[in-house]
């Protein structure tokens, strides 16, 4: 006997690639926040560890790496003494500003402190 599946088309839905590649890059902890403190401009290493509270020095250095990786962030090395590093947005990563506003937005109406969905929104 053959086995005949309902179903509509919506639950015949895929992901967006698109989708699926952000958030395969800006996924991963720390990412955003770290987009998100060289937006305005370039940052040295030990000023973006501080502008983040809690993210370690071997986690930064990781994200950072990803970044650059991707096209997103370009390292660059200051003329010492002393030798210090900056780290700056591409034009690629400069791009997200438009989108992490509108997400920051969002956080502001919808999340409570805790990273919850407010309960009047719950409905």
């Amino acid at each position: 006997m053959a086995v005949q599946e309902n179903h509509d088309s919506a639950s015949c839905r895929r992901v967006d690639n698109g989708i699926t590649q952000v958030f395969q890059v800006l996924g991963k902890r720390w990412t955003g926040p770290i987009v998100a403190v060289l937006l305005p401009a370039p940052v040295h290493f030990a000023d973006l560890r501080r502008a983040i509270p809690g993210i370690s020095e071997r986690m930064l250095s990781d994200r950072l790496t990803e970044l650059a990786t991707v096209g997103l962030v370009v390292r660059e090395v200051d003329d010492g003494p002393p030798l210090r590093v900056s780290y700056r947005l591409t034009e690629a990563g400069a791009a997200l500003e438009p989108a992490l506003g509108e997400l920051g937005a969002w956080a502001k109406t919808y999340l409570a402190e805790d990273g919850r969905c407010q309960e009047q929104f719950r409905r």
